[in-house]
């Protein structure tokens, strides 16, 4: 009986191995209701009392909700930007909905572009995965 729970316990573990690693670098986030991924390269960040900048940063993005709320997570000690909401207008596009910062997202596959400026911070992104 135990070798039967060993052999079990080995698929569950299997199974959830590839759950979690699913999204490949070929997911496009705006083709999937739930995202997940890292991307690499030029982060800054800047407000009346920090100017953060790095050409060796990380963005970590999360698709959440009803595949319209997105959520960045940065390095460097870089605030983060939660539930931004987008809608999806043609192939692969998202545009902003209720905002009242000033801001430019472009995300896909392989390539994170952020401006964001609001309330006097500034957040910046330029990065590939």
């Amino acid at each position: 009986m135990k070798n039967v729970f060993k052999i079990l316990g080995v698929f569950v573990l299997l199974f959830a191995l590839t759950s979690i690693t699913s999204c490949s670098r070929d997911d496009d986030p705006a083709d999937n209701d739930f995202f997940a991924g890292t991307y690499k390269g030029s982060i800054s960040y800047k407000d009346s009392s920090n100017d953060i900048a790095t050409d060796t940063g990380e963005v970590f993005v999360t698709k959440i909700a009803s595949g319209t709320k997105y959520n960045f997570r940065f390095s460097n000690s870089i605030p983060d930007l939660n539930g931004l909401q987008f809608e999806k207008q043609g192939d692969n596009s998202l545009v902003m909905v209720g905002s009242n910062a000033l801001v430019y997202v472009r995300i896909d596959n392989k390539e994170l572009k952020i401006y964001y400026k609001a309330d006097g911070k500034t957040w910046t992104a330029n990065c590939t995965r």
